[in-house]
């Protein structure tokens, strides 16, 4: 369990986790430490108003019980300040306000004001400091209810108040200032506040657990495209080169480095695919060299044995000489082309390629090729056109593969047959078509003939006694100049070589088969 801890700390998905419950824990702080002072300041107001509000109701009814109070005896109006040195609050302002434990006022710091009422009254509005009366009726600390809490602040709302009275002897009615004050009211604020702190208290931890959870959930979707890329690197690693990550439809960064993984299994299987067949076709090749190898050489073993045993007469010596140097110039042509081909596919052959006029590579293999066609009794023909046909491309490159197709011709044509060459141009390039009156070929060889070492199984010896590369090494040079090479073939009508080459050499796609 020790050494576990450590491991699930280092883990992604635990500290997306713990991050994610951390910012969630900082907010849910923020704000219970925040909102509560909020709360009480905006309560605090709540409750100055409320006291306002209480407070223009019972001066309302303080000065209503003093008017009250001034008409109730039905004729001459009552005295609020008695007419002596000095002025004194008449009886009846006693009678009718009440004494702090019991009366009027009392009833309506209990009731209505839930707070201590102070009234005063001034002799002169301009000198409300001039107090004459006061009556202060206090509220005790038990006189609250359930969940009340006294606060310390107060407010006072004073009006002018005529005392009619003075008015009977002639003068004119002074007013006289009465205020009311309420102070230390009762309120809920406290309870309420507390009240909203539990309550939020209980949400944030619910909050929590909800964050908890939620970022659970949260971290394995964020982590499963990663878990799947790590699923499909061991796999990769195991050898399963088609192992791919489908792409999540989350954050693009997550959708690029999935899409960039495809693409480097992709290449990978691939570049493994490759150099397998690379190595097949290495092992096919040393195998086919081999066989090729072995039939000359055993030839020569014989030859070499039976002269040295000196058992053989001159005219069989000197054939077996001769049978000796063909076979050393199979060999030499043979190691020729084995070095030519393997310079092609390893890519050590740069093409020379030039702005040269085609027709020229095709009179030169034509032109060399005159001699044999004469000795076999092959008549060749050559179609050219009229003017210049200039393109980019390697004319000894070229010249190499009109050789071998113009050699196979001829190679395959018994006497009195016919090679036709011909050279056009097309709307992206040039076309080079070779046409023999040979014997052709069957449709069961036509998948091979571009195998290295396939000779045809109908070739006699003296026809096929070639390496079996020429066209293997036309297609090598013809897909180097990003071109196709086709062939079509029919038994006792003669075989059609075509070779397409693009005007654009960079902008082609090689290809090579049969038809």
């Amino acid at each position: 369990m020790a050494a576990l801890l450590p491991r699930l700390l280092t883990s992604l998905r635990v500290r997306l986790v713990i991050a994610f419950v951390v910012v969630v824990s900082i907010a849910l702080m923020l704000v219970l430490a925040s909102l509560p002072r909020l709360l009480d300041g905006y309560f605090v107001q709540q409750a100055q108003e409320d006291l306002r509000l209480r407070t223009g109701v019972v001066w309302q009814f303080v000065v209503a019980e003093l008017l009250e109070y001034q008409d109730s005896d039905g004729g001459a109006p009552q005295p609020i300040l008695q007419p002596t040195e000095p002025l004194t609050a008449a009886p009846g302002v006693h009678e009718a306000l009440g004494s702090p434990t019991e009366g009027f006022v009392r009833r309506l710091a209990e009731e209505i004001a839930q707070a201590s009422i102070t009234v005063t009254i001034a002799s002169d509005p301009a000198t409300p400091s001039d107090v004459v009366y006061e009556l202060y009726v206090p509220l005790p600390d038990d006189a609250g209810q359930q969940g009340q809490q006294r606060e310390a602040f107060d407010y006072g709302v004073s009006i002018q108040v005529r005392d009619d009275f003075w008015a009977a002897s002639g003068s004119a009615a002074p007013s006289r200032l009465v205020t009311v004050t309420l102070s230390d009211p009762f309120t809920y604020r406290a309870q309420t506040l507390e009240t909203i702190v539990s309550v939020m208290t209980a949400a944030a931890v619910l909050a929590l657990i909800v964050a908890v959870i939620t970022s659970i959930v949260l971290a394995d979707r964020l982590t499963q495209p990663i878990r799947r890329l790590t699923g499909a690197v061991r796999e990769l690693a195991e050898g399963r080169m088609d192992a791919r990550v489908a792409p999540p439809s989350a954050a693009p960064e997550v959708s690029e480095l999935t899409a960039a993984f495809n693409t480097m299994a992709e290449r990978l299987q691939q570049s493994i695919e490759f150099i397998r067949r690379d190595r097949d076709r290495g092992r096919e090749f040393l195998a086919d060299v081999s066989h090729e190898l072995r039939t000359p050489l055993a030839a020569l073993r014989t030859f070499n044995e039976l002269l040295s045993e000196g058992t053989v007469d001159e005219v069989t010596g000197r054939e077996f000489l001769d049978q000796s140097r063909r076979q050393i110039e199979r060999l030499d042509w043979l190691a020729a082309n084995l070095l030519e081909l393997s310079k092609l596919d390893s890519g050590l052959v740069l093409l020379d390629l030039r702005p040269d006029d085609l027709r020229a590579a095709v009179e030169n293999a034509v032109q060399q090729a005159q001699p044999t066609a004469g000795r076999e009794g092959v008549t060749m023909t050559v179609e050219l056109p009229p003017e210049p046909l200039r393109q980019h491309h390697d004319p000894q490159r070229l010249g190499q593969v009109m050789g071998n197709l113009i050699g196979n011709a001829l190679k395959f044509t018994p006497a009195g047959g016919s090679v036709a060459i011909s050279l056009q141009p097309t709307r992206d390039g040039a076309e080079i078509r070779v046409r023999d009156s040979g014997i052709g070929i069957p449709s069961s060889e036509m998948p091979h003939v571009f195998d290295r070492f396939y000779r045809g199984a109908q070739a006699t010896e003296e026809r096929a006694s070639g390496s079996g590369l020429g066209l293997s090494i036309v297609r090598s040079i013809v897909e180097m100049h990003n071109g196709r090479v086709t062939l079509t073939s029919t038994p006792g009508d003669g075989t059609e070589v075509t070779v397409r080459l693009p005007r654009d050499v960079s902008n082609s796609s090689p290809r090579a088969g049969a038809a």
